[in-house]
């Protein structure tokens, strides 16, 4: 049993040290399959990015430009970095052999695109193509040809950058001059050099020019309606046949808003392709120098003959509006084009206003003078420019613009003044102004109902002069009336009086006064009337005069109480309460 047994373990020892060498054999297959795979791994991957399918080559030599082209370019871009960019590569005999075959794919390639996309930027020159359809619809789509080209024809590529460039630069340039051209057509002229605040409205000399229908010469000054287009600031651009064909025309500022509302819409589309297509945003600016000529040399024809401050301050609000709208696109691209224009357009105002402003200082009087106390139609023009610039700051608060609209009130004053000052009364000059003020007050008030600092001056002057007028009033009916209040009734509350008032004194004022007050009253009430042009603004006038006149009366009925044997008039005296009622009476007929 014993040696049964020693025989067992001496084979299961073998045994044993045959499995030990067994697994030995198996861990070292397994490296070495674990190496093949890996070296395989590499290598079929060095081979499947080295190697050109015949499929690919087929399709970039012969196949059409079309999203498999678009696949295949991205592969043979792959080739062409995995061929520069590996160092393993380049010592690779493999590499010697594909190669040359790599290179004249990459010029194949280069010049097949090259050919496609000029014959697509040819489409964008034919007359009527509507420019932003090819753009999205057709050039988008082969957006990476312009980054294979980048990254692998340089030269080629700039060839097609300045071509699609040198392209949209003519076709936009065209297409503004003709839009250009159009809505010149349509322009109604609305103010000359002599259109002035300050110039006589009667035409001198035979040879003055045929004034246009009255309609347009109130634009000169009042903004009516034209301020509307502030409010249509965003509206689609005019389009001038329909305009031309319902024969309507339009002032300036209508025909700028709509020419820069299609420079900002064309702007802002060109400069998102570009951005996306190319990957550039300086090509914008190659391409709009051409737009930006064109609309430079039209505006520069205009501006110097324009003679509508209205206009040209509508025209800076347009803009200011336009800046706002391109900084909510966020696009950044009109930025110092719209700067430009702004600047250009506000010594042009400035000029503008300040030949308004020397019409003023320097109009001639005598020729302006008109034997009428009515509103002077100087007066009617400077109230109605006035309020209309003034609306179109509201929002804006400027500075500058207050403080010449501030010296142009003080040369209008300075004129209103000399003019007044032609009229032989006094009473006349006064009626003059009040009228003027009135009216200037009315027009401006429907510009800014909150009253602004003009408003409120010509508001005390028509204070200060409606006091002066009631006195003269008064004066003309009544004059020993006042001058007996104003001398001896006044002296009677002080205890120096040098004689005291006397029944004979006072008597023939009392009987005066009471034969004939309600006739004074009446004829009062026909002279307001046809002096003030204003009713409402005379029946204030009437009122405050018959109040002041109660008040002497008044004065001479309590002075009457202090004479020594005043009681003997009190019979001559009329009551206060009727003329009370009397004052009542005319209040009435507002």
């Amino acid at each position: 049993m014993e040696t049964l047994l020693s025989g067992f373990q001496a084979e299961i020892g073998s045994i044993s040290s045959d499995i030990k060498i067994l697994q030995e054999k198996s861990m070292d297959m397994g490296l070495k399959l674990k190496n093949r795979k890996v070296a395989e791994s590499k290598l079929a991957k060095f081979v499947e990015d080295i190697i050109i399918p015949p499929r690919m080559v087929d399709i970039i030599v012969d196949g059409e430009v079309n999203e498999e082209y678009m696949r295949s370019l991205e592969i043979l871009s792959k080739k062409l970095k995995f061929i520069g960019v590996d160092p393993m590569v380049k010592t690779s005999k493999a590499l010697k052999d594909v190669q040359p075959e790599l290179e004249k794919l990459r010029q194949k390639a280069v010049s097949k695109v090259f050919d496609f996309l000029v014959q697509k930027l040819y489409a964008l020159r034919k007359p009527k193509t509507n420019i932003q359809i090819i753009q999205q619809s057709v050039l988008l789509k082969y957006k990476y040809i312009i980054s294979f080209l980048k990254g692998h024809g340089k030269e080629i590529y700039n060839e097609v950058r300045a071509a699609y460039i040198d392209t949209m630069n003519k076709v936009l340039s065209a297409h503004f001059r003709a839009y250009i051209q159009a809505l010149e057509k349509l322009q109604l002229d609305i103010a000359t050099s002599s259109d002035l605040i300050g110039v006589e409205a009667r035409s001198t000399g035979l040879f003055s020019r045929g004034r246009e229908p009255l309609k347009n010469r109130s634009a000169v000054f009042a903004l009516g309606d034209r301020i509307n287009i502030l409010k249509e600031i965003d509206q689609p651009a005019l389009i001038p046949h329909i305009a031309e064909a319902s024969s309507l025309k339009y002032p300036y500022e209508v025909l700028f808003r709509s020419l820069h509302k299609l420079l900002m819409d064309t702007a802002t589309s060109e400069y998102l392709f570009c951005d996306d297509f190319f990957g550039e945003e300086s090509i914008f600016y190659d391409i709009f120098a051409g737009p930006f000529a064109v609309i430079d040399e039209h505006f520069n024809s205009i501006l110097p003959n324009c003679y509508d401050a209205i206009g040209l301050m509508l025209m800076i609000r347009i803009i200011h509006h336009h800046q706002l709208i391109m900084s909510r696109r966020r696009i950044p691209c009109l930025d110092s084009y719209l700067d430009k224009v702004n600047i250009s357009l506000w010594p042009r105002f400035k000029m503008v206003f300040d030949l308004h402003l020397s019409s003023l200082r320097n109009a001639n009087v005598k020729t302006l003078w008109e034997d009428d106390v009515h509103p002077h139609y100087v007066m009617r023009r400077y109230a109605e420019f006035a309020a209309s610039l003034i609306h179109l700051n509201v929002e804006y608060g400027d500075g500058q613009l207050e403080l010449n609209m501030e010296r142009l009130r003080m040369a209008v004053d300075d004129l209103l003044t000399k003019l007044a000052k032609l009229f032989p009364k006094p009473k006349s000059q006064i009626v003059f102004l009040i009228n003027n003020y009135d009216m200037t007050i009315a027009v401006l008030k429907e510009a800014s109902p909150e009253g602004g600092k003009i408003q409120l001056h010509y508001e005390e002057l028509l204070k200060s002069n409606t006091a002066l007028f009631v006195e003269e009033l008064l004066l003309e009916h009544f004059s020993d009336l006042i001058k007996f209040v104003k001398t001896r009734a006044s002296e009677d509350s002080s205890s120096t009086s040098e004689k005291p008032i006397t029944v004979a004194e006072i008597e023939p004022l009392v009987k005066d006064f009471a034969s004939r007050w309600k006739a004074a009253i009446e004829l009062m009430h026909k002279d307001v009337i046809t002096s003030f042009s204003n009713f409402l603004c005379g029946m204030e006038i009437l009122r405050a005069a018959l109040t002041q006149l109660l008040l002497y009366y008044t004065r001479l009925s309590d002075s009457i109480k202090r004479v020594a044997g005043g009681s003997a008039l009190n019979k001559d005296l009329v009551s206060i309460s009727s003329i009370m009622y009397e004052i009542k009476k005319y209040s009435r007929t507002f």
